[in-house]
This record gives structure tokens, C-alpha cells and sequence, in this order.
């Protein structure tokens, strides 16, 4: 291995890795109220809300952030929803509104910035010699950010934090990288030796395993960049689903 010099400070890392542009990335997986009826898709309501803060030179997880958020318009979730995600019914009846989780995840945004000097630059021109760190989103799929956040804040006149309008679509990026369609988040990392820790459509343990994910293919050589930058007032078609 070689180490380089990088930003004030020396990382090791094995030859042939690329040098990464984002020191950090933040993943996150969002579960939401769901119906196997069809009738309520274009209405979902985040009802789990975590993210994991994930350093791309060592590959710790070093913070996480996770809130069950309350549903206001369909506040019973369906015998399909729990069943899937694993979320019971009381603790979204314990859980925050999304406006107030919003404002929980800015605060725990905030505090990261501090501690890890993390900047959200999304482009290389923002990049600077100066100790900043920079980071960013990553999902699995563009719905998390693109889709669900997107119109449930438009729906409830909720303004949706800035920084959340780009990130990494990590299943895009890994069909491109390996050059193969995943099928599905278990099935790519199942494809990359690794096995899916936890439950799946607990949107902490997906996160977890996101970053799991994001990990090793950084090892393998892939670049991490922006997929998707959304312009303002653009929203992807509701239809977009988040399982495939």
C-alpha cells in the first residue's frame, strides 16, 4: 500500500484506489406508510427516518441519526406496512411530525459539521485546501430524496432542507461500476460476497447496509459522485418505486 497526502493529513489506502472526492457520505433509506391495495402510492408519509454518517477513508460508521416520524394523513398504518418494515404502530404514535424531525435532523446535521468540519460542495470547484471535509447524500435509488421527502414536503408546505437536493443514487452507480443490474440491495451485496446484516425494510438497518455497500465498492475502485442534482421545483414521477 501507499499513503498520500491529502488535505493536511496521511491516508492509506491500497494501490489502485481512486482518490475520493467526498471524505464523507451520509446514507439514508426512508420507510414510509404503504398499501398493497395501490390506491394510496401517490399520498406516502415517511414513518422512519435514519442516516448514517459513513467515513470513506476507514470506512467506520461515525454518527448515526434515526427518529420514527408520526403519519398525519393516514395515521394507521396497514397490516402490509408493518409486516414489511417491522414498524409498529405505537412507536409512530410515539414518533415526531416530519416537520419537527426535519428540524431534529438539521440539529444533528449541525452538530456533525462542527465536530467533522463537513461541508456539502457538491462540485469540484468548491473543493479547497483547508481542512474541510466534504460530504455527501447517498440512497439507494432516487425515491428517498427525489420522490417521498420531495412530496410530502410540497403536500404539507414544508421546507425542505437545501442540502438534500443532490446525492448519490447508489443502485444506479453500482450498475454502472459492475458493469450488472442488482436486484435489489440484498442481491447487490449478496453479488459482492457480503451478507445484509439486520432486517430488511428497517430503514436503519438498510441504511447501515447501504454504507456497507458504499464501502466496499469504494475498495473496488469505484468514484463516488453526484447522480442527481434536482432542480428547484422539480420533483421525479410519483410512480418511481423504491423496491425494485
Amino acid at each position: 500500500s501507499w499513503a498520500v497526502k491529502r488535505k493536511g493529513c496521511r491516508e492509506w489506502r491500497p494501490r489502485g484506489w481512486p482518490e475520493q472526492l467526498f471524505d464523507y457520505l451520509i446514507v439514508i433509506d426512508f420507510e414510509s406508510t404503504c398499501w398493497n391495495d395501490g390506491k394510496h402510492h401517490q399520498s406516502q408519509e415517511i414513518i422512519e427516518f435514519p442516516a448514517v454518517l459513513l467515513n470513506t477513508s476507514t470506512g467506520e460508521i461515525e454518527s448515526e441519526f434515526h427518529a420514527y416520524v408520526q403519519p398525519q394523513e393516514h395515521p394507521i398504518l396497514s397490516e402490509f406496512c408493518v409486516e414489511l418494515t417491522g414498524i409498529k404502530q405505537a412507536q409512530v404514535d410515539e414518533g415526531v411530525p416530519l416537520k419537527i424531525c426535519l428540524s431534529q435532523f438539521c440539529k444533528w446535521i449541525q452538530k456533525i459539521q462542527q465536530q467533522k468540519k463537513i461541508t456539502f460542495a457538491s462540485g469540484v470547484a468548491d473543493l479547497s485546501t483547508s481542512e474541510v471535509k466534504l460530504c455527501a447524500f447517498v440512497t439507494w435509488s432516487d425515491w428517498d430524496l427525489g420522490v417521498c421527502l420531495e412530496y410530502e414536503c410540497k403536500r404539507k408546505q414544508l421546507l425542505k432542507p437545501v442540502f438534500l437536493n443532490s446525492w448519490i443514487d447508489l443502485r444506479v452507480t453500482y450498475k454502472i461500476f459492475y458493469k450488472r443490474k442488482p436486484k435489489g440491495l440484498s442481491g447487490a451485496l449478496q453479488e459482492v460476497g457480503l451478507e445484509f446484516l439486520g432486517r430488511e425494510h428497517s430503514g436503519l438497518d438498510d441504511s447501515r447496509n447501504t454504507a456497507l455497500l458504499a464501502w466496499k465498492m469504494i475498495r473496488d475502485g469505484c468514484f463516488m459522485k453526484i447522480t442527481r442534482p434536482l432542480k428547484k421545483g422539480e420533483g421525479l414521477p410519483r410512480r418511481f418505486s423504491p423496491l425494485s
